[in-house]
């Protein structure tokens, strides 16, 4: 499927505006592995001197966005309303939920609905399984390398030529486990035949023991809505019931989402 082009602004263009580039770009410099920084980490991560760190940090923590205790930043509450109004923006938040949850009512693992954000698959709605899967918590707003996940890999297949050859390019294919595809031929070779037949499995690139199956969900006027994916341990589920069992039950699933959402 071809990619509709759009146009995207150059950091020299005149309408780029980057104090908000910038803003943005100390937001997302916290994570998983740093939940609470100091203004030179900030500055650090960033790439900015202390003074323009320094800035959006606490232009940040006026609007509420970011909360400072003694040295140390931190996000606060606040940023999940940017996560909540792109769901709330997307009048099928509510069906794909319910429909994620019927996943793992009948297969029993965890279900998730994945978009493509730069090189990384984020997760934007989830349904969880009693059993957990990785190291890391895997959540709303979570984001993993496209390269090595089931959801990413359906979401790079959905790319123009261009767009994959450009992303292939560009990105860093680093090596998680023994089964992870750090050869940018052979993951060209996995993102194509995803294409062409409609779903993918990654098994134990990203984590050892994390076995996934992902097809793309698409509305009634067949734009992409991103894809969705039954996550379990390679230990409790093998690849035949992978492929029997919940291959059928996922492309069900997302032409119920094809039929609903308009």
């Amino acid at each position: 499927m071809e990619a509709a082009q759009e146009e995207v602004l150059s950091p020299d263009d005149r309408d780029f505006v980057t104090a908000l580039a910038s803003g943005l770009e100390v937001v997302l410099a916290f994570d998983e592995a740093h939940p609470r920084m100091t203004l030179s980490e900030v500055a650090s991560r960033t790439g900015m001197n202390r003074a323009r760190a320094r800035r959006f940090l606490l232009t940040l923590h006026a609007l509420g966005y970011v909360r400072k205790q003694g040295r140390s930043f931190e996000l606060a509450p606040r940023v999940l309303q940017l996560g909540y109004a792109f769901l709330s923006a997307n009048n099928y938040r509510s069906v794909i939920q319910q429909v994620l949850e019927d996943i793992t009512a009948e297969s029993g693992e965890s279900s998730s609905l994945g978009v493509l954000d730069g090189d990384d698959v984020i997760y934007v709605a989830r349904s969880s399984s009693r059993h957990r899967l990785m190291a890391i918590t895997l959540s709303v707003g979570t984001r993993l390398p496209a390269a090595h996940t089931s959801m990413g890999r359906v979401l790079l297949a959905q790319l123009s030529d261009a767009d994959l050859e450009a992303y292939l390019e560009r990105v860093v294919l680093e090596a998680y486990t023994d089964k992870t595809v750090t050869d940018k031929a052979e993951l060209k070779k996995c993102i194509l035949k995803v294409r062409q037949q409609g779903y993918s499995i990654a098994d134990q690139e990203l984590d050892s023991g994390l076995r996934s199956l992902a097809v793309p969900a698409f509305d009634a006027n067949g734009k992409l809505l991103g894809a969705i994916n039954i996550s379990t341990n390679a230990a409790r589920v093998d690849l035949d019931t992978l492929m029997k069992e919940y291959l059928p039950l996922l492309q069900r699933k997302a032409r119920e989402i094809r039929a609903t959402i308009s």
